[in-house]
């Protein structure tokens, strides 16, 4: 017996009054008690299904249950800053080292109060929802940007006395014949008076500051999530001491097959997109 072969159905039709309603709806409003539209909520506003409503999004690249977290920031020398910063990555300048350095700060050495299950065919891993709290460290840490390698250690606290101190390291883990480029945040142990002086006696250092709200600048902080997906969030570690032991084993791993992040970003580009971002809550301040 003959039969055709199976074929899918008709591909429903929406209105483009409809399509437009969902679109407008979705991006320039939200619904009564809520902060953004699930398929249901606007389904019921609109009057069709949400398989629709799912169509529709899915056809237009929208994903209102998702946010992005971004800050413009308003330092006044942001050009300047921004220009000094992107110039070593893209131009650095010769017989010197380019170094990202900051502190991961309140690192909690955390023990789950359960032993995890295993991976196995069908179920991942599992981990407990609470856990013991066992201390904190602050890691101090500097990637070198042309070879990767790094250089780091923990200590207990974060004050200017503990910058100092990994400053100390730093000149001591580098070719002495060659000067330094720190690309560093504006956190104030950096620019506190006993560090200053402490660059002043030593004039191989050059400390760049990166604007204010301008993190993802800092190569370093790069590394850091390196360090936390791959080691940090699903660990578990039963003292500070075994917290530390397992960061320093991370860098060391990191330092035997040394890798750099290559910065390709454009003063113009990060410009231009600053600009961008900066019209458009021009706009919403003004609604």
């Amino acid at each position: 017996i003959e039969r055709d072969a199976p074929r899918p159905g008709r591909t429903p039709a929406i209105a483009p009054a409809v399509l437009q309603r969902i679109v407008t709806l979705t991006t320039t409003a939200t619904p009564t008690g809520a902060t953004h539209w699930s398929t249901r909520t606007l389904a019921a506003a609109v009057g069709v299904s949400p398989k629709t409503v799912h169509r529709v999004w899915q056809a237009h690249g929208l994903q209102p249950h998702r946010t992005r977290r971004f800050k413009v920031s308003r330092d006044r020398r942001f050009v300047e800053k921004l220009t000094d910063v992107v110039g070593l990555y893209l131009n650095p300048p010769e017989h010197a080292l380019v170094l990202c350095a900051d502190e991961k700060s309140q690192i909690q050495a955390l023990d789950r109060t359960q032993p995890g299950l295993p991976l196995k065919k069908g179920r991942c891993g599992t981990m407990t929802h609470d856990y013991k709290r066992h201390g904190t460290t602050t890691l101090f840490a500097a990637l070198e940007v042309l070879t990767g390698q790094l250089i780091g250690t923990c200590l207990p606290k974060h004050r200017h006395q503990e910058w100092l101190r990994f400053l100390r390291l730093i000149d001591t883990q580098t070719p002495p014949a060659l000067d330094l480029h720190l690309i560093v945040d504006n956190y104030a142990t950096h620019k506190h008076p006993a560090v200053q002086r402490w660059l002043a006696r030593h004039p191989r250092f050059h400390l760049h500051f990166i604007p204010t709200s301008s993190s993802w600048l800092n190569l370093i902080e790069r590394w850091f999530r390196e360090l936390t997906t791959k080691r940090l969030r699903r660990g578990a570690f039963q003292s500070v001491a075994d917290l530390i032991a397992a960061i320093e084993a991370f860098i060391a791993q990191h330092n035997d097959h040394p890798r750099s992040f290559t910065w390709t970003a454009k003063v113009e580009d990060i410009l231009a997109k600053v600009e961008r971002a900066r019209a458009v809550l021009h706009k919403m301040a003004s609604v």
